[in-house]
């Protein structure tokens, strides 16, 4: 098993800590004065206090726009539909809200894109048969 690692820039880590620990339900790792270390769903991220890189809705998916770089991880549906209902009870600000597309088609998934507070957008994906994850 290969574990992702991806590094990125956060304006407040107390703010970063409430939320991917706290909201989202990731383990905290190593951290600094300057950074701080999550487990993202099996895979390490690390949020550095600087600038966040700037995103534009420009990536194109059925009828939606979606913001463009982005960051996400695939879960499977249960968990999925577990932590949709999470983020919502919280009032979560969604740039797309929960919903399945490709229906009945190769690749079905549920979706939802939102932001953390540092702005950066993340898409968490669901699949009900991850063996759907690279259909064609």
């Amino acid at each position: 098993m290969s574990i992702f690692h991806l590094a990125y820039n956060v304006t407040d880590l107390a703010e970063a800590r409430a939320f991917y620990g706290d909201l989202l339900g990731c383990t905290e790792g190593r951290s600094t004065e300057t950074w701080v270390d999550f487990n993202f769903f099996g895979h390490q991220i690390s949020l550095h206090l600087g600038t966040p890189f700037a995103t534009a809705a420009t990536g194109h998916v059925g009828d939606h726009l979606v913001p463009m770089p982005h960051l996400g991880v695939i879960l499977p549906k249960a968990d999925w539909d577990a932590l949709a209902a999470r983020l919502e009870a919280a009032g979560v600000e969604f740039v797309l809200a929960p919903f399945t597309r490709f229906a009945g088609e190769p690749g079905e998934q549920s979706t939802m894109f939102f932001r953390d507070p540092s702005g950066n957008p993340i898409e968490i994906k669901g699949f009900a048969d991850m063996s759907g994850v690279f259909a064609t």
